[in-house]
């Protein structure tokens, strides 16, 4: 009996050295940030390390973070940087000068390894529509018509990376003067603000029992109602609009940060969020397109329509631009 309790102890003790002996790498994330429990039990055994997920809520609140704290570095890597993002995060210096390969991807981003894609659109109602027997608007003008007066909800660009890639598509789209013009028509002609997408999708669409029948989201949105759905739709009962100046490309990525703690292990951290069990599961849990080339997609993924064309500004003119853009947004919505 004291053998098999000395041999417990002994391998309570070993045990207990190699939790401890683990090396914590810490990934920084925006709030909508989701995969499977068990997405890196794959690079914790293989690494003998703990990948700590630390959620730093949008995705411009989390580079706002980073910045504030890049004297002492609250991640090792980050993810959930894209380009409205990226160059700020790059000219403020907050991210490695170097970072490491990337696979061969199909979306592509600077100073980052992209992970995945997806397209912000207008997404619409199709029973609404049907019921009262309203064409569907052809264009942006058409919206700011007095017969789709009070029908579409858009999240604040201020706050809203959904909000701000749809402004951004605006401006590439019609032009700056012009996109401007086009949004003091839709302040007299009643379009709702948010404060973020949850709050547009979730409470003023139609679908979800609000009074919007019109609501910037995603492409792949429709894909997900028949998804949650749980059999209800053999068809998605949402559409999307892929009108000119209303389609913006978001690609996001992971970097190591500048003054890493675990530099080695964040450069591999980055490159596993491009491994094939990562990029498998992206689709089905945030519903957006994996980055790397010939990954599967979910049989879901056929009702996730995909545009022919987007309006994004060069990552330059983002960068130079975008405060300015959103503050004249702002006085000419919302004060």
């Amino acid at each position: 009996m004291k053998q098999v309790l000395q041999a417990a102890a002994a391998a309570f003790l070993f045990a207990s050295a190699q939790v401890q002996a683990q090396t914590e790498v810490r990934l920084a994330v925006h709030k909508s940030f989701s995969l499977p429990k068990d997405a890196f039990a794959a690079f914790e055994r293989a690494n003998d390390a703990k990948v700590s997920v630390i959620k730093a809520g949008s995705g411009n609140e989390m580079v706002n973070k980073l910045v504030l704290s890049r004297a002492r570095p609250i991640a090792d890597a980050v993810y959930g940087l894209d380009s409205t993002t990226v160059l700020k995060a790059r000219e403020s210096g907050i991210l490695a000068p170097h970072q490491p390969a990337s696979a061969a991807v199909n979306a592509s981003l600077p100073h980052a390894l992209a992970v995945d894609s997806g397209y912000i659109t207008l997404n619409y109602d199709k029973s609404w529509f049907a019921e009262h027997k309203l064409p569907l608007p052809q264009t942006l003008d058409d919206l700011a018509k007095p017969q789709y007066k009070n029908l579409l909800a858009v999240p604040n660009p201020g706050m809203s990376s959904a909000g701000l890639g749809f402004l951004l598509a605006n401006i590439q789209g019609l032009g700056e003067k012009q996109a401007f013009d086009w949004w003091a028509k839709m302040r007299a002609n009643g379009v709702k603000i948010t404060k973020d997408w949850s709050e547009a999708y979730y409470t003023e669409f139609t679908q979800n029992g609000g009074a919007r029948p019109i609501v910037v989201s995603y492409a792949s949105s429709p894909a997900a109602e028949v998804h949650y759905g749980k059999g209800k739709y053999s068809t998605p009962p949402t559409a999307n609009l892929f009108l000119k100046g209303g389609v913006f490309r978001q690609v996001e990525g992971a970097a190591v940060l500048g003054g890493a703690q675990e530099p080695e292990l964040a450069a591999k951290l980055v490159q596993y969020l491009q491994s094939p069990a990562v990029q498998k599961a992206i689709p089905g849990e945030m519903w957006v397109y994996p980055a790397v080339k010939n990954t599967p997609l979910p049989e879901v993924f056929k009702h996730a329509q995909a545009p022919q064309h987007a309006d994004n500004p060069p990552e330059a003119a983002i960068a130079k631009n975008q405060r300015r853009w959103v503050n004249h947004w702002i006085r000419v919505v919302l004060k």
